[in-house]
């Protein structure tokens, strides 16, 4: 499912990451990464505050 359709306080599992190596690059430096959990805090008109974890980090 897009992360746009995600709802607030459901936690996801990232399973890919799409778009131009440049894009997945940029996203991995800010911890979206496959195997992560991306919970979504709130979302207002397409805009989100997420709360992301990586595989191995606390």
């Amino acid at each position: 499912m897009p992360f746009t359709l995600a709802e607030a306080g459901e936690e996801n599992i990232i399973k890919r990451i799409g778009g131009k190596q440049e894009v997945k690059s940029h996203l991995e430096i800010l911890g979206f990464v496959a195997g992560g959990t991306v919970t979504v805090v709130t979302a207002v008109g397409g805009n989100g505050i997420v709360n992301v974890k990586n595989p191995g980090s606390q």
